[in-house]
């Protein structure tokens, strides 16, 4: 049986861990070709195999990477039809706390590098009338403490989500975003440092517990898939309703 992303070519960043990982295995999974980017170049050629995908090593900080990441992918693949801008990076504190090395870097990893990247793939993406999903956060749509960065920098994400799907509807390309709450990955277990506050998170989620990586890669993979093909300049909350105000 065919999967909901057959024959479609999917580039995915961060995709050696976490949630850029678990939506590797998804689209490939629902038959997607999966092209993935990432730091890790041991873990990211050894997933790309087991995925029979290709893996090319990038910082996307760096203004080069967006255009050598589209140009490899056309490369590899002769097309592109779905992008997921998954990596990103998390900085605790607040204004007082946050110096201005660590706000530029969050702008520069969780947003700079979104714009650039969507923007060097639109090309491709509208020759395929193809999709681009962002992975912000629920920070972006409500407010957190201690987190003044990272929530401003996936707040710019969720509203670069609208914008470019306004932009680019006519293109026929659909531009949305995942919005996950607390999720158990390793940037989240780096943050609690103890199973004790890991376990506090989750019973703070209306839901009673902290979301999987699994959970975001399907939604990620519906937005993708035709299913949602009349859903543009969305912003799915993945969050066991932490959220909900």
């Amino acid at each position: 049986m065919s999967g909901r992303l057959q024959g479609k070519v999917a580039l995915i960043t961060g995709a050696t861990a976490g949630i850029g990982l678990a939506t590797a295995r998804k689209f490939a999974a629902e038959g997607a070709r999966v092209l993935l980017s990432g730091r890790n170049e041991a873990a990211g050629t050894a997933v790309a195999a087991a995925l029979g995908g290709a893996f090319m090593a990038a910082d996307l900080s760096a203004p080069e990477s967006a255009a050598r990441l589209v140009d490899w992918a056309e490369a590899t693949a002769g097309r592109l039809d779905v992008l997921v801008n998954n990596a990103g990076i998390l900085f605790q504190g607040d204004a007082l706390a946050c110096t201005d090395a660590q706000w530029d870097q969050t702008m520069l990893v969780n947003v700079t590098a979104v714009f650039r990247l969507s923007r060097a793939a639109l090309g491709l993406l509208g020759r395929a009338r193809g999709v681009i999903v962002n992975v912000a956060s629920d920070w972006g749509l409500v407010a957190a403490d201690a987190a003044v960065a990272y929530g401003t920098s996936k707040g710019a994400v969720v509203q670069l989500t609208r914008s470019m799907a306004k932009d680019h509807a006519r293109q026929g390309v659909r531009v949305n975003a995942v919005c996950p709450g607390d999720t158990d990955t390793a940037m989240l277990r780096a943050e609690a440092g103890s199973e004790a506050r890991m376990a506090a998170l989750a019973a703070a989620i209306p839901l009673g517990r902290l979301g999987r990586p699994e959970d975001v890669a399907a939604a990620i993979a519906f937005l993708a898939s035709d299913e949602a093909s009349f859903i543009t300049g969305a912003a799915l909350a993945v969050d066991g309703g932490n959220s909900v105000v």
